[in-house]
């Protein structure tokens, strides 16, 4: 992918996990992605066994994800670095802001590897 495709690609994904649809965001994996929460040493293998579940959680753990202010770094034609603001908002309504960094990698137009490293605690768990 070229510049301008990694970055609408990451956005849009991103923009999926925020409306929750976990069929929508699993579309932007491989088969046998690996996604990685480096600041916690926990890894997920395989985009229709660990990775659903761990988006599972997520959604059903807070009522309203947000992700935005993105700085996008690219190296074409595979990688890409995003720096990012994160709300998470819990049922009671208490918000939980994160800065992170997600680091892709592209096998063709679909996400093979995703390393986050995120502040606070891990929501992905």
């Amino acid at each position: 992918m070229d510049r301008a495709n990694l970055i609408e690609t990451a956005e849009r994904y991103f923009a999926a996990v925020d409306a929750k649809e976990i069929d929508r965001v699993l579309a932007f994996f491989v088969p046998d992605a690996v996604f990685t929460i480096a600041t916690y040493d926990t890894v997920y293998r395989g985009r229709d066994g660990e990775i659903r579940g761990m988006f599972e959680r997520l959604f059903a753990r807070y009522a309203g994800i947000w992700h935005g202010e993105f700085d996008h770094v690219v190296a074409p034609p595979d990688r890409l670095a995003c720096r990012f603001r994160v709300v998470n908002t819990a049922a009671s309504g208490e918000r939980r802001h994160k800065h992170n960094c997600n680091f892709f990698r592209a096998r063709g137009e679909l996400f093979d590897e995703v390393f986050v490293f995120m502040s606070g605690d891990n929501s992905l768990r």
